[in-house]
């Protein structure tokens, strides 16, 4: 038995598709208003409506939390390969007690039922931000240290707690995995990670963030999360990032995917600033805070991240961003129409 954890986001659903598709017996986890429409929705792009729906009940559904341990208790019996891919994902900075309990005491506790029920292999889905920052102009590996002294997000800090905790299982005879995907691009879900891209595109947003960093098709983080628990790897770290392109580049190929003009105006600094500064106004009034003062300043950076390490030990080869970027431009498309 498989159990997946947090399969009603990007990468949970579409990993979700992937194991019903290829015949594994797999539970799933969801919070009591988790939208599984959403995920049934995802599985039909890649299906026929039909065998979408069969697939979809395939999987048996156990309502859960990973902050409730009874209820979690429940959902592990029998299973012996884990994906853990539940996580919050802010950079509000009202939300820090919530990343600290759900993402490092979350994972603790699922950390906790793969030791007492002797689960076979753990995968856990963490960040490219809870890597460590080298020297200017050097490339991140998995290897590049963590400096507990620089300005880390909250959200950086609790993928990175959740790591130690998933190291920790491994002393106690988990053997695990941990990839850190860089951005994700996939279609499915409009409102959270990348999705936002293309509808602010799509409504004429004409600037473009002056940053580079790690981006990366959702398939092709699902597909190396298999190949890994599918492996005899254990006990390893690896980054899933396709490439390495300006935000500016990625902005221009989502407007090609969904025939809108790219963004023209770069992002300035100040103007990043004075965002920070009238967002943080607004949470005062309970409008949800999208950038703080540490985001701000990351505006800017320029992160290499190397995908040498999955290359090299699975002969993984990654899907063109170009090509993820168009596939996931087509599903926005449809689904705007």
């Amino acid at each position: 038995m498989i159990l997946v954890t947090g399969g009603t986001g990007l990468v949970g659903s579409h990993l979700l598709f992937d194991l019903a598709r290829s015949g594994e017996k797999v539970r799933a986890i969801h919070r009591e208003n988790s939208n599984l429409e959403a995920v049934e929705r995802v599985f039909s792009y890649y299906a026929p409506s039909a065998e979408a729906k069969e697939l979809f009940n395939a999987i048996e559904w156990v309502k859960a939390d990973i902050l409730d341990i009874p209820a979690l208790k429940l959902a592990f019996s029998g299973v012996d390969f884990v994906y853990h891919c539940a996580a919050l994902i802010s950079f509000d900075s009202g939300d820090v007690n919530k990343l600290r309990q759900i993402n490092i005491t979350g994972t603790a506790n699922v950390v906790n039922l793969c030791i007492s029920n002797s689960v076979k292999k753990l995968c856990h889905v963490s960040s490219t931000a809870s890597l460590g920052k080298p020297l200017k102009g050097k490339t991140i590996t998995e290897i590049t240290p963590w400096n507990p002294e620089e300005n880390h997000s909250d959200y950086a800090i609790s993928k990175y707690g959740a790591e130690i905790e998933v190291w920790r299982s491994t002393q106690e005879g988990v053997n695990a995995v941990i990839v850190n995907p860089g951005i994700i691009i996939g279609p499915g879900f409009w409102e959270s990670g990348s999705g936002p891209l293309f509808k602010k595109i799509d409504k004429g947003f004409n600037y473009y963030f002056p940053k580079i960093t790690g981006f990366v098709g959702v398939k092709d983080v699902v597909k190396a999360m298999q190949q890994l628990m599918a492996s005899e790897i254990k006990n390893e770290q690896y980054i899933l990032v396709s490439e390495n392109p300006s935000f500016r580049d990625v902005m221009e190929q989502v407007a090609a995917s969904i025939n809108k003009p790219g963004p023209r105006k770069k992002l300035k600094k100040w103007m990043i600033f004075l965002g920070w500064i009238f967002q943080s106004f607004g949470s005062l009034f309970g409008f949800r805070q999208q950038i703080n003062r540490t985001s701000a300043k990351n505006l800017d950076d320029e992160w290499h991240f190397s995908n040498k390490k999955i290359k090299d030990d699975l002969e993984f080869r990654f899907q063109p961003l170009s090509e993820s970027i168009m596939d996931t431009g087509k599903i926005y498309q449809q689904e705007s129409c």
